[in-house]
């Protein structure tokens, strides 16, 4: 799975911010008593994500689209102080590493432009993480189909599990060829599908798929350690 971790901090950040004396809410106290507004005994509510979402996916949709590539998911999860922006992209001929540095640049491209027209998407320090979906993906949309022809996939279908390798899908169903037997079965009759990993067929593997993969592997442990680095200065 390629990705690429890309350290965006938005201009509002939660460092920059401040309240103006006498306005918000109080300044909790240290010591061992009961906090202010809270029933003892009761865990805290977690904070609101300060975010718009649906505005966001809205915004990062298009940009993406513009790259060739399709945004499959994008989710807001909070790590410590800051946001992660999680953005996984996929494409007929999937995601290289090159492919995944360049939507971030797009999508970076974007907020920053959104940021400047004063549109308040992220309302705190986040950082933007870009990636292409794992072989765990389950196989939803006719596109997910339509991209693992020749893979053997585990479905529940009307009832049914079957264990099967795709060897046609249309926007109307699939084509399951199992033990030899072709069936198509609609999508409506199809449950999320599962990939099966199947370690006897990386023989078939080419040479310069395997001298791809070592380059994108080197290029990730680069830009680790970049990454590293850059923690390290702050």
């Amino acid at each position: 799975m390629a990705q690429q971790r890309h350290r965006s901090t938005s201009s509002r950040s939660t460092s920059s911010r401040s309240t103006p004396a006498g306005a918000g809410t109080p300044a909790r106290t240290g010591g061992r008593g009961a906090t202010p507004g809270r029933v003892e005994g009761r865990p805290a509510s977690p904070r609101p994500l300060a975010v718009d979402v649906d505005a966001l996916r809205e915004l990062v949709s298009p940009a993406v689209a513009g790259t060739g590539y399709d945004l499959e998911d994008l989710t807001v999860t909070r790590a410590g102080r800051r946001l992660v922006v999680q953005v996984v992209v996929d494409g007929d001929r999937g995601v290289s590493l090159h492919a995944v540095a360049e939507v971030s640049r797009e999508i970076s491209a974007a907020l920053d432009a959104a940021e400047a027209a004063g549109a308040e998407l992220i309302r705190q320090e986040y950082q933007l993480e870009v990636s292409s979906p794992g072989v765990d993906r389950p196989l939803t949309r006719p596109r997910h189909w339509q991209r693992n022809i020749g893979r053997l996939v585990k479905v529940s279908a009307d009832g049914r599990a079957l264990l099967g390798r795709v060897s046609a899908a249309s926007d109307a169903g699939v084509v399951l060829d199992l033990s030899g037997t072709p069936e198509t079965v609609p999508y409506e009759q199809l449950g999320p599908g599962r990939v099966q990993i199947e370690f006897a067929r990386l023989d078939d593997v080419s040479d310069d798929d395997l001298e791809e993969f070592d380059e994108e592997a080197e290029l990730a442990d680069e830009a680790e350690l970049a990454d590293e680095a850059g923690e390290d200065e702050q």
